[in-house]
């Protein structure tokens, strides 16, 4: 083995690409650096002989990835029948990258298994010999896996559409995150926030325009938001003191949100209903 200094080099070489893979395996950035650490405690502290870094750590972030997934979403594994080794004609399309915001929902759906085999060989172009070492199966069963998610990916089921709630509870969770790229993904170019007198009032802004200006103004903000319906549709309100101060009512079109309206005006706040059930006011 290097010395330690050596191997903290070596290891900071692959970290960028290790990032990058168990974010996308996550979809959380936090975490995927909080894994990364993980594998370099594990690299600092094995004995073993290594005959390739990269394989080492990439089979090591893999699986820790998939521990955090099990614990997350306990989704039972189905059986893998293997059918032999014809190629899949779809196989060379790298749907990861361009399905944007709904891939990421739809990815919550897969199984752990099936999540990482898509996304190391449909995103990072991984062999399925690698894929199978990191979830200690065949190749072949590897290739199923990344087979059976590639279909459920790109023909999802009706009850799999992009639901308008799931836009609004993505949206809030990114803008409590600091996730200014996921908050850029989830508007519309054209999207628009418009306040009412009353909200105005409390202080949000009477106009944004431009997805970027959105994204920029709830990036790292509404913590004291909590999800809401009004008159049925989804939303987010902020509340002060368990009261709900100013709606947060979106207007969601195509998977993407393209309007925001903050509204204070009473009438509206008397009207809101929150969505873990909880008496709003």
């Amino acid at each position: 083995m290097d010395s330690t200094e050596e191997l903290a080099q070596r290891f900071e070489h692959e970290r960028g690409r290790l990032v990058a893979l168990a974010t996308r395996v996550l979809s959380d950035a936090a975490e995927a650096q909080d894994i990364v650490q993980q594998a370099w405690l594990r690299l600092d502290a094995t004995d073993q002989d290594i005959d390739s870094l990269p394989a080492w750590l990439t089979t090591v972030t893999t699986r820790l990835c998939l521990d955090r997934l099990r614990r997350r979403t306990p989704i039972p594994e189905e059986g893998i029948e293997v059918e032999g080794t014809v190629p899949d004609p779809a196989e060379d399309v790298a749907l990861a990258d361009t399905v944007g915001v709904a891939l990421q929902l739809v990815l919550e759906r897969l199984s752990p298994n099936e999540r990482v085999a898509f996304v190391m060989h449909d995103s990072f172009g991984f062999e399925f010999a690698t894929i199978a070492a990191a979830l200690e199966t065949t190749p072949e069963a590897a290739r199923k896996l990344a087979s059976r998610a590639r279909a459920k990916v790109a023909q999802p089921r009706a009850e799999d559409a992009l639901a308008d709630w799931e836009v609004v509870d993505a949206f809030m969770a990114a803008a409590r995150g600091g996730d200014f790229t996921r908050l850029v993904e989830l508007l519309a170019p054209e999207a628009m926030v418009r306040g009412d007198q009353q909200a105005i009032a409390t202080g949000t802004p009477s106009a944004l325009d431009g997805r970027e200006d959105v994204a920029s103004f709830f990036n790292g903000a509404a913590h004291a938001a909590l999800p809401v319906s009004v008159d049925g549709r989804a939303g987010a309100a902020w509340f002060h003191r368990g009261e709900a101060k100013v709606l947060f009512d979106f207007t969601v079109e195509g998977g993407r949100v393209r309007r925001i309206d903050f509204r204070a005006d009473p009438e509206i706040i008397d009207r809101l209903v929150r969505r873990d059930g909880a008496d709003p006011r």
